[in-house]
């Protein structure tokens, strides 16, 4: 038979997958300095928005101090606002160079 022949040919291609090593847990993420100005704080919660409106995972869950009182936003930008409140959020203040006259 056709069909058998080819099964014995796959069974013999097809290895046991070994296991798996557990893996360490991953460190945790370094928290964000507080944002004092709300320009910035804007800019940053805009910027985190439009990561999570393109499929980003949120960072809410990940900071281990879950709020079981508080219900997690579900718009993108509450959530991002959220998220640079609490530290989540890393980002980097560009340095403007000098002009020279």
């Amino acid at each position: 038979m056709l069909g058998s022949d080819f099964m014995e040919a796959n069974d013999a291609l097809i290895e046991p997958a070994a296991p798996a090593e557990p893996e360490a847990p991953p460190a945790p993420r370094p928290k964000a300095p507080p944002i004092e100005s709300r320009f910035l704080f804007v800019d940053v919660a805009a910027m985190r928005a439009k990561q999570l409106r393109r499929g980003a995972i949120p960072r809410l869950d990940e900071d281990g101090d879950s709020e079981l009182h508080r219900p997690h936003p579900h718009k993108a930008e509450r959530v991002a606002m959220e998220e640079v409140k609490r530290g989540l959020v890393l980002y980097d203040v560009p340095t403007v160079p000098p002009k020279t006259v």
